[in-house]
């Protein structure tokens, strides 16, 4: 006991000696670059100063939340392919977290979409001006894509691809919060790329009728017929299992990360968060919508 709390704070005065060197590198060295702006050995000097900063307090930080808070566990790593079972149950059937976590995602984007048609829509003006201005950007950029890569098929579309678009980047951030994202649970994603099926087969069948979906589906040989309603059928479940895949790995990285840092879990998993829960999700969701429109759009132009 004694010799973890000498070796805490040797350890907090190491960092705080790191910072305070780095501190002082950064000042002298930006001192020389005022008077002398090309000096390129004063500008690494400062730049190693700032991270020499960085790393005492880093250092500093994660030695002294145990020593006010306690160490955290180490705990073996694991991770769940199906999200674990909530304490709800309705008709005597136990639901499971993905269901309560996107019920949330679900009313918090109803409860801003309120917001907007109570607050901002009826103020709208003919010259747009602040939150306007990102609001139309917004829909005039899913409604330009959406008719680029479906030749116009019409404003519902571009309304359900924003609809899909905003949900899956919100069940992401949700991980932010310590919750699990929706989209790393396979039955979402099912329904979600299953979707996206049911349109496709929609739209064919609008602008083809029935017979015309199924006389395009037997282009350009009668013999492909079988292959190419297997092949339908095999959206579903491909669109599925990527997405599906690709947040469930972004999930086990982080899990990874917070496992491996133990009570040094501090400012790197933010930083590498903002990858997984941020940039990654706008990666999946703008691949998603685009195969939804591409496979749309494949079977509105299927030769007859």
């Amino acid at each position: 006991m004694i010799n973890a709390l000498i070796k805490d704070w040797v350890m907090l005065s190491l960092g705080a000696l790191i910072a305070l060197f780095g501190a002082l590198l950064r000042f002298f060295n930006r001192r020389k670059l005022r008077a002398a702006p090309d000096n390129k050995k004063a500008s690494r000097g400062a730049t190693f100063g700032l991270i020499l900063s960085v790393g005492g307090v880093w250092l500093f930080v994660i030695r002294l939340l145990p020593v006010f808070f306690g160490s955290v566990e180490h705990k073996a790593f694991a991770v769940e392919i199906s999200p674990p079972r909530s304490d709800f149950f309705i008709a005597g059937y136990q639901i499971s977290s993905t269901v309560i976590t996107t019920w949330i995602v679900m009313a918090v984007l109803v409860f801003f979409a309120l917001l907007l048609r109570v607050f901002v829509i009826p103020k709208m003006r003919t010259v747009p001006k602040g939150i306007q201005n990102v609001l139309e950007l917004f829909v005039d950029g899913v409604n330009s894509y959406t008719n680029n890569q479906t030749e116009g098929l019409g404003d519902g579309l571009s309304a359900y691809i924003f609809s899909v678009a905003a949900f899956m980047i919100a069940s992401a951030f949700v991980e932010l919060f310590g919750a699990r994202a929706p989209t790393t649970d396979i039955t979402m994603t099912f329904a979600l790329a299953f979707s996206t099926f049911l349109l496709i087969n929609y739209y064919g069948i609008r602008q083809k009728g029935v017979g015309g979906r199924i006389k395009a589906l037997a282009q350009p040989t009668p013999v492909v017929f079988i292959l190419r309603v297997l092949s339908d059928f095999a959206i579903p479940v491909s669109m599925a299992c990527r997405l599906f895949g690709n947040m469930l790995g972004g999930m086990i990285v982080m899990e990874l990360l917070y496992s491996a840092l133990g009570n040094s879990a501090v400012a790197i998993p933010s930083v590498v968060g903002l990858y997984f829960n941020v940039f990654h999700p706008l990666i999946q969701a703008y691949i998603f919508i685009t195969l939804t429109l591409t496979f749309i759009n494949e079977a509105v132009e299927m030769i007859d």
